[in-house]
């Protein structure tokens, strides 16, 4: 990080030095077991030592480095890591996004159907007509080929199942779905104008929940982690299971 005639708030220039250090782990530039000292990393980034110990305390939080009496930091394995904390999400989206599209959306496969089915057994009469308000926004923008205000919705609209539950596991989900959906754009894998299908089974979902069907709502919800999984897995397609 160079310096700067006119450097950045210390709360802004805190996140950048964050963000630098956790990206440079999650790359492995900084890689596993290496020690590094506050100084070294104060050189490396060109801050001062207390925009350092206060960025570290952050990445510590997250299981990334540990101090080491007179040593210094360790760097930690991703196996350390809080791994769906939304940093270390984000982060890994941006360095190695075929590897973690693929996790996230195995995991997403695996949880939105029963969340999903937990929402229709559940869900309050307000948590329901939210649901389905958000699945007519999607069709919505989906139809005018607004891919910014399709996204915004989509995401709502699997925070809201995710949370109607009752279930504070799945609903602390969320953030990871959002940045799947967000990857998937990004990638250029989601198209102006969304499957016909894909709107329905949304509108499925959001009905079963209604309706208060758990049978039908995973069964629909099902359907469309499946169709994301398959339209996304040209991203992965290689991709090694571990390094």
């Amino acid at each position: 990080m160079a310096a700067d005639a006119n450097p950045p708030p210390r709360e802004n220039l805190h996140g950048q030095v964050v963000e630098a250090i956790g990206r440079d782990i999650v790359s492995e530039a900084l890689p596993p077991g290496v020690v590094v000292k506050a100084e070294e990393l104060r050189a490396r980034y060109d801050v001062s030592l207390s925009v350092i110990r206060e960025a570290v305390r952050v990445l510590e939080s997250l299981g990334m480095v540990r101090p080491v009496r007179r040593l210094g930091l360790v760097i930690l394995a991703m196996s350390e890591w809080t791994i769906l904390d939304p940093l270390v999400v984000r982060w890994r989206m941006a360095v190695r996004p075929a590897r973690q599209l693929r996790s996230l959306t195995e995991l997403r496969v695996a949880i939105e159907p029963e969340a999903a089915g937990l929402a229709a057994t559940y869900a309050d009469a307000e948590a329901a007509e939210e649901i389905m308000r958000l699945a007519a926004r999607m069709r919505a923008a989906g139809r005018t080929g607004d891919v910014s205000a399709f996204l915004d919705a989509d995401a709502a609209f699997h925070r809201a199942v995710l949370r109607a539950g009752g279930n504070e596991l799945f609903a602390s989900f969320d953030t990871v779905v959002a940045e799947i959906l967000a990857g998937r754009t990004a990638e250029g894998l989601q198209p102006q104008f969304p499957h016909p299908d894909a709107l329905q089974w949304h509108f499925d979902v959001a009905d079963a929940i209604g309706g208060e069907e758990p049978d039908r709502a995973r069964q629909a919800m099902a359907k469309i982690v499946a169709k994301a999984y398959d339209e996304m897995s040209s991203v992965w397609d290689g991709e090694p299971r571990r390094t």
